[in-house]
Parts: C-alpha cells; structure tokens; sequence
C-alpha cells in the first residue's frame, strides 16, 4: 500500500473537518502496542496525525523502522511491509507485518540483522542498539515495486 504525502496531508484535513477544531488540535494516540514474546513494537503512521504521534515517541523506543518507496523524484511512504528481526545468533527476534511506513521496537540493547519485504522484494539491514540511544534503519525499495497499489 502506497501513502503519498499528498494523501496524508488530505487525511489530516478530512480529519480535521470532521472531528471539529477542538479535537483536531489534540495529538492522536499511538497504535497499540503489541508484543511478540519479549519484543513490545508498535506499527502505523497512515495519516498525519499519527504519523507525527509516532515520529515524535520514536526517542523512547530502542529501534524505529521506516518505509518508503522512491517515485520518480520523491518517496511515498509504504505499509503492509514484512519484517523479520533476527539477534547476532539467527534467532528471530521479531516476525510482524507493519501496519504503516513505522515500526518501533523494544528490542534488547544488540545486534540485529532486518529483512524488510514489500511485494516480493527484501531489503536487507544491519543495526546495533545501544541502551540509552535510539537506532533508525530505513528502507526504501526502488519505484514500482507495490505494483498492487502503483
């Protein structure tokens, strides 16, 4: 699933009508969190608003995944990606499916190996999380691949 910026901005402005000035003004709640063993992640930031919610928590969770797709001279932002988080020994860690273009991640302070997957395609990442210094990997695939939402 393609984001554009254009349709984010759109989100917020319907949101913004909708719900009235007053709620509008308000910073929405972040998805819930989720837990997959020991690993707590959150994943989301369709709209504005929530992408914003998101970006803005990113300091307080160890790893923030962020996904986008090049589109001639710009990115969009990606959703419906499959991640796969595995620790410095091959264990997987984390095995979900981000539900926006961010993922954020309690994961314990190590090495990771990341494998991102829109539509067929994996990108590959390695990250080293630190107690105390939030780590960021982005990916972003080349244009056309979602082809189920080009």
């Amino acid at each position: 699933m393609r984001v554009t910026i254009t349709t984010l901005a759109r989100a917020g402005l319907l949101g913004a009508l909708t719900t009235g000035s007053a709620l509008a003004l308000a910073a929405p709640p972040l998805p819930p969190v989720q837990d997959q063993g020991s690993v707590a992640y959150l994943s989301g930031g369709i709209g504005q608003g929530e992408a914003r919610a998101i970006e803005g928590s990113e300091r307080n969770w160890p790893l923030t995944l962020e996904f986008a797709q090049r589109d001639r001279n710009h990115g969009d932002f990606v959703a419906n990606v499959a991640v796969v988080v595995r620790d410095s020994h091959g264990h997987t860690s984390l095995h979900a499916t981000s539900e926006g273009p961010f993922m954020l991640a309690r994961l314990a302070p190590g090495r990771y190996a990341v494998d991102a997957t829109l539509d067929g395609k994996t990108l590959h990442e390695r990250v080293a999380v630190h107690s105390g210094a939030p780590a960021k990997a982005i990916f972003v695939w080349p244009a056309g691949t979602d082809h189920d939402n080009g």
